[in-house]
């Protein structure tokens, strides 16, 4: 990379222990590693690694890998923007919105492990089968995860990618902008806007909220994964939701289908 002659750590982040930005004789670098002794971060690296080409131009590109002093680390280019504004009237969420659409097209090849694997502790053998597909999903798209720069959003850390049906992360970015203050049903009226999600088999969209659903009272128990619960719930097939759906279908919500632009 070049002589460093200065960096700045980054404290955002759950898949690596530590972050920095580094300033280098050539120009500005990304890292992020894990020790080798942490078998399930290293795991989460190996995912980056393999999801990183299929991924160009919506993930910041993968420059190198080594392992030194014990740690695993990953050298991405830098890229110069802010975290996403999720907040609705935000402009970012149109960007987002591409970015997603860029992924949508994005497939696992192998490459990943199988979403119903996830939530095995938590669904029927059945329930696991319904989230089978062969889409390269990232399945964490927090803001923390979505940067905003001169060339659009691009999403980083591919630690938690999945194979799975497309449909699955539009979902869960939709959940993202009910917790950014979007109302449940111009949440999913702003997933509607997307294909996948308008031909998505409603009993996999339950079986995908009952294993984030369980999952999280499994972990947090039932009072504090409630709030989450709840705005997972939304995405099923309710009055609401079922309205929501089919106003971004007809009416395209006042802004054009994602599979448009």
């Amino acid at each position: 990379m070049g002589a460093v002659t200065g960096w700045v750590p980054v404290a955002e982040g759950l898949t690596c222990q530590t972050a920095a930005v580094l300033a280098t004789a050539d120009g500005r670098v990304f890292v992020k590693g894990v020790p080798v002794s942490d078998t399930d971060g290293v795991v989460g690296q190996d995912w980056e690694v393999a999801a990183n080409p299929l991924v160009a131009g919506v993930a910041p590109l993968l420059l190198a890998r080594v392992t030194v002093a014990g740690w695993d680390v990953l050298v991405f280019e830098y890229i110069d923007g802010r975290h996403a504004d999720l907040t609705p009237g935000s402009a970012d969420t149109a960007l987002v919105a591409r970015a997603l659409a860029r992924m949508q097209e994005v497939t696992a090849d192998g490459l990943a492990p199988r979403l119903g694997d996830r939530y095995a502790h938590v669904l029927s053998d059945d329930e696991q089968l319904l989230l089978a597909g062969d889409a390269l999903l990232h399945t964490d798209t927090n803001p923390h995860n979505l940067l905003i720069g001169a060339s659009g959003a691009r999403v980083v850390d591919w630690a938690m990618v999945a194979s799975g049906p497309a449909w699955v992360d539009v979902a869960l970015t939709a959940v993202r902008l009910m917790e950014a203050g979007w109302p449940d049903e111009a949440a999913v009226a702003w997933a509607g806007r997307f294909p996948s999600w308008r031909s998505a088999d409603p009993v996999a969209v339950a079986a995908l909220v009952a294993g984030v659903c369980r999952d999280w009272e499994a972990r947090l128990g039932p009072d504090a994964a409630r709030p989450s619960n709840l705005r997972y719930q939304a995405l099923l097939g309710t009055a609401a939701g079922t309205r929501a759906r089919r106003f971004a279908r007809d009416d395209g919500g006042g802004e054009p289908a994602v599979g448009s632009v």
